[in-house]
């Protein structure tokens, strides 16, 4: 079975991965991790319909993003500590979508070491907690279209289409720091991936009702 669960903040993917393996007794996994700040599509598949994982996987994706600027975090998320804060200057809706241009395409970016990514079989953000950086080699990642939605108060929101393995965190972080600035994502929406879209996907009470 597969199944387009909306993931709820503060939750992991393996944390809706594990609930629906509870509830079905099957084996289970998903296709493309969230961060725990995110919420939105995540496609789960159970049983045989697992080996249909990768290929969904390999799906475009698409988010909503909300930047705040003129400060950093360590995760260059919501949940990470504040490690710069950079002035913001004088910022025009046509000087934004001149920045989001220049993302358009295939670029190179570098995984976080607040990541699941595994270096050496060890999980990126394991030792990120312990003070370790490690050396991490660019992914070829593709930006289809980046679409600005509204700056206010310093936020700004936009949505964005994206291949397998891009980092929406570390996207906004490099958006941050061609604006003259620095930023970090306080919010992130998984819209669709693929043809699992927002709009369909299943809150996880709607779930465990279903297997009560």
């Amino acid at each position: 079975m597969i199944l387009n669960i909306y993931k709820p903040i503060g939750w992991t993917s393996f944390d809706v991965v594990k609930k629906i393996r509870n509830l079905t007794k099957e084996k289970t996994g998903h296709g493309g991790t969230l961060d725990p700040f995110a919420e939105g599509v995540l496609v789960i598949g159970t049983g045989a319909d697992t080996k249909s994982l990768a290929e969904i996987s390999n799906q475009r994706k698409s988010y909503i993003a909300t930047l705040s600027l003129g400060k950093s975090t360590d995760t260059h998320d919501i949940n990470g500590k504040i490690n710069f804060t950079k002035p913001i200057p004088a910022l025009s809706e046509n000087k934004i979508k001149l920045v989001f241009k220049s993302f358009i395409g295939e670029i190179l970016q570098t995984p976080p070491m607040y990541s699941a990514k595994k270096i050496n079989g060890v999980k990126l953000y394991k030792l990120a907690r312990k003070g370790i950086s490690v050396h991490r080699e660019p992914v070829a990642i593709n930006i289809f279209s980046i679409y600005f939605i509204s700056y206010f108060n310093n936020n700004l929101k936009f949505e964005v289409e994206c291949s397998k393995g891009t980092y929406i965190r570390v996207l906004g972080y490099e958006i941050a720091k061609k604006l003259k600035t620095v930023g970090y994502l306080k919010q992130l929406i998984r819209t669709n991936v693929g043809k699992y879209k927002i709009e369909d996907s299943l809150k996880i009470e709607n779930i465990k009702n279903k297997w009560k």
